[in-house]
């Protein structure tokens, strides 16, 4: 309960911080491109930039995280094999029980 309420206030403060920072700076800025110019907001432009980001860091740790849940994946079935070979060695006669 308690994280929800602490995500639902950091939510309302990064869109409070997020209406300051465009109030404040009603600007263009210009972005020349190789195949043109752009010439976006300040607020839109660093939106966008934070959006790519974003998404950018999404992808490589899902990358990161497919690496990890694969590694676990044979993890699990080389105990899962060792973990068998154990139990059918267990079940062997001894041979030397004089």
């Amino acid at each position: 309960m308690l994280k929800r309420i602490g995500i639902g206030v950091l939510i309302v403060a990064i869109f409070v911080i997020m209406l300051w920072f465009t109030s404040n700076n009603p600007g263009v800025v210009e972005i020349d491109l190789a195949f043109g110019v752009v010439r976006p907001s300040i607020p839109l432009a660093f939106s966008v930039t934070f959006v790519f980001g974003w998404a950018f860091g999404l992808l490589c740790t899902s990358f990161f995280m497919f690496r990890i849940v694969n590694e676990r994946r044979r993890l699990r079935r080389a105990l899962r094999n060792t973990e068998s070979e154990i139990s059918s060695l267990r079940n062997l006669p001894l041979a030397d029980a004089d």
